[in-house]
């Protein structure tokens, strides 16, 4: 076996360990946290060091703040701190050992004081710091709350197929200006064929919480039609049973879809936020609450949430979309407002009951990112 591959291996089974290895005082705690802290480290003092080639251009002059470096120096010094700590309390010193060589690899080259050593060539760029705030801000809201309050409790942080939605991860981050440039140049166009300047201006001007729900209820609309057809017409589902091929819910789960179709949806989704006239700050917001509440519906949380199935869309809702069962299947297509799903006879939420499991009947999707992105194109 290879030097990185055998590396990888060590890695992953050091992840993946048994319960009774992964216990408080082992040492694995403290080692995932010096590993995963000591990669983000390296990330992004890469970022730092070749902005024009890995950091998003919206994010740029964050990374070069004071405050920003002093946050990274603080992230350096925990990733070191638990590396040791791993190194003393644990037999195997797999975990400790590489987050303790990432963490001084990223002090060497740099570290919080590091500076750009080469020009920016070009305009584009692959949003490497993207991913890594991206990934440290939805673990740091979402890990804690699926600990304390999981709807399956036997389920580990790095359960089955973990690194394929990690790397879906990766793959949207790094490429999000390629993305964002194709998801609204439709929408771009559509502005500029219409000449609707009296009626946005009126738009902009309505109060912010009006505009916010005018967009989540519009852009919900769509997208419920949308996905509604991926799930209806045959080459569509192809491409959404990729999304749907996760076998386990988790906060990482909602990151597996086909590129192609998070071109499709995006680009779709953006139309009435770009057509009606919707203020910058309320189309900024919306953005934001929809990433943060997509992580959420996909989230292993058990909460029993009466009071909002009603009116928004719930884990317990969604995980329905995603269930195994027979009952599960196209239904309960909404992102936000589940009446929608009321409305249209697509609703599907049992009484305090969950589904038994997720993915697709036979799992005839394979895993691995690469293989996934092929499985459209494949022939039955």
């Amino acid at each position: 076996m290879r030097p990185i591959q055998k590396s990888r291996a060590m890695i992953r089974e050091e992840l993946e360990c048994a319960p009774a290895l992964r216990r408080f005082g082992s040492g694995w705690i403290s080692g995932v946290v010096g590993l995963v802290l000591g990669v983000a480290g390296l990330a992004l003092v890469l970022a730092l060091r070749f902005p024009g080639a890995f950091s998003a251009k919206e994010l740029t002059a964050v990374l070069t703040t004071s405050w920003f470096r002093i946050v990274l120096l603080g992230l350096l010094l925990i990733a070191y701190a638990s590396s040791v700590l791993s190194l003393i309390l644990r037999s195997s010193k797999t975990l400790g050992g590489f987050g303790l060589a990432i963490t001084l690899l990223a002090s060497v080259i740099g570290g919080c004081r590091a500076t750009a050593v080469a020009p920016d060539v070009t305009p584009l760029y692959l949003g490497l710091d993207f991913f890594v705030l991206n990934v440290l801000f939805t673990g740091v809201v979402f890990i804690p709350l699926e600990t304390l309050f999981p709807r399956r409790n036997e389920q580990p942080l790095f359960r089955s197929e973990w690194r394929e939605d990690l790397f879906y991860y990766l793959v949207s981050s790094l490429m999000v200006q390629i993305i964002t440039w194709l998801s609204f140049g439709p929408a771009r166009l559509l502005f500029v064929a219409t000449g609707w300047a009296e009626f946005r201006a009126w738009v902009a001007a309505l109060p912010f919480i009006v505009q916010l729900v005018a967009i989540m209820f519009f852009t919900d609309l769509v997208q419920y039609w949308v996905h509604r057809a991926f799930h209806r017409i045959p080459i569509l589902w192809r491409f959404h049973a990729v999304h749907h091929s996760a076998k386990s819910m988790d906060w990482m789960a909602g990151a597996r879809m086909h590129f192609l179709e998070i071109l499709v949806l995006r680009g779709s989704t953006v139309m009435p936020m770009m057509l009606l006239g919707f203020s910058q700050m309320a189309v900024s917001v919306y953005i934001f609450i929809v990433y943060l509440w997509s992580t959420f519906v996909h989230a292993n949380i058990g909460w029993r949430l009466r009071w909002m199935d009603r009116w928004l869309v719930t884990p317990r809702f969604h995980h329905w979309h995603h269930g195994i069962e027979k009952e599960a299947i196209d239904v309960n297509f909404a992102i936000h407002f589940p009446w929608l799903d009321k409305i249209f006879g697509t609703h599907h939420l049992p009484e305090d009951r969950w589904p038994e499991g997720y993915g697709i009947h036979n799992h005839p999707v394979p895993n691995g990112y690469w293989k996934q992105w092929w499985y459209p194109f494949r022939r039955k």
